[in-house]
């Protein structure tokens, strides 16, 4: 005679699962286990827990694991996928600690497994800014069924000191001609696209055709990248100089959907193998993706360019609407993007660059 099973419990792909309602609750949950001792177990927990809620008011406990399902589940911000990676690590440390038990007690397992992976503190403390944001939703915002916020009081998560953080480096044009010579078309044609729109890492990557905006009466286009798409949450106006109208139309036809595309596939990172390999066969092992934003950006500013229009060129957040201009606003964005668009040699555009390198100033030509 096989052993009784409770009512509440059944069997669904080897796995034990509740079903089963009491008072104004319904428990629809796996157990995690084929165990059918240790299902009931665990039954007999979540109703004794449910009871303790309903009659004296005690908090369930939760995971963070749920909490942090539930933050990439419902969170709308443009670098969601940053964070999952970074949770996805944070799994292994603090995943299966209930949410009152995650606290920087707990987290320094994380911190000092990623710093003898060698990870920057400003990469390690954006892990503990999602545990942080994650804690907050938690106790603040997150009702359960019994109308108690998921955790009673977010801990205090405090952030490293960022000492080893790099200085942007703006590339000269005799740097920018090496390292972009040896990088494979795909990446040089992205690289050059960047440098010559301020475009973040992931603007670039995910530009869609769909985003265009031709304006015949100037003959040229413009994309709007959607704001779901961008790290401050405005739409993002992108002008084309000369040479990234150039890439543009060097690539367009080659993917249906993606402007930038490898073999036919979208690219999901600049910042890879081929990107590594360049810099350090030309001896720029500082160089990185974002630094080709910095490089325009200071461009800009040694071209003479208003503070507002490099607001406008970069996608700086401010208070203007961004991606409403009548011509002349864009004309005068389009010459202003135009005057660093190609390399010209007068003895004006030598400026003095300060680098924290042996201590010594570097003199570079800028324009």
């Amino acid at each position: 005679m096989g052993q009784k099973v409770p009512p509440g419990l059944y069997k669904r792909g080897g796995i034990w699962h509740i079903q089963k309602g009491t008072g104004p609750t319904r428990i629809r949950e796996s157990c995690g286990t084929s165990d059918l001792a240790e299902a009931e177990r665990y039954l007999a927990h979540r109703l004794e827990e449910i009871r303790q809620a309903e009659v004296y008011g005690v908090r369930p406990k939760k995971p963070f694991r749920e909490a942090a399902t539930r933050h990439l589940e419902e969170a709308t911000k443009a670098s969601i996928n940053r964070d999952a990676d970074l949770l996805k690590v944070l799994d292994r440390f603090i995943g299966d600690l209930f949410l009152e038990n995650v606290h920087m007690g707990t987290l320094q397992a994380y911190i000092r497994d990623r710093k003898a992976a060698g990870w920057k503190k400003r990469t390690i403390n954006y892990g503990l800014q999602v545990v942080r944001h994650t804690l907050n939703l938690a106790a603040s915002e997150w009702l359960d069924e019994h109308g108690m916020t998921w955790l009673a009081h977010a801990p205090k998560i405090k952030l490293m000191r960022e000492d080893d953080r790099k200085e942007p480096y703006p590339m000269t044009w005799d740097e920018q001609e090496a390292l972009f010579a040896e990088l494979p078309l795909y990446l040089r044609r992205m690289a050059l696209f960047k440098v010559n729109t301020g475009t973040r890492d992931q603007e670039v990557c995910s530009l869609c055709w769909d985003w265009e905006i031709p304006i015949p009466e100037l003959e040229t286009s413009v994309f709007i990248v959607p704001q779901e798409r961008v790290k401050n949450r405005q739409d993002r106006l992108v002008v084309l100089n000369s040479v990234a109208r150039q890439v543009i139309e060097e690539v367009r036809g080659e993917h249906p959907k993606y402007v930038f595309s490898c073999n036919g596939k979208r690219v999901y990172g600049m910042y890879g193998r081929a990107w590594k390999q360049a810099r350090k066969k030309v001896g720029l092992p500082d160089v990185r993706v974002h630094d080709l934003k910095h490089t325009f950006g200071r461009r800009l500013r040694a071209a003479g360019v208003s503070f507002e229009d490099r607001q406008d060129l970069l996608g700086h957040k401010s208070r203007r609407i961004t991606t409403h201009y009548s011509a002349p606003e864009l004309i005068s964005l389009i010459q202003a993007a135009e005057r660093v668009c190609a390399r010209k040699r007068h003895k004006n555009d030598t400026i003095v660059m300060l680098r924290k390198k042996k201590a010594t100033l570097k003199v570079a030509n800028a324009l």
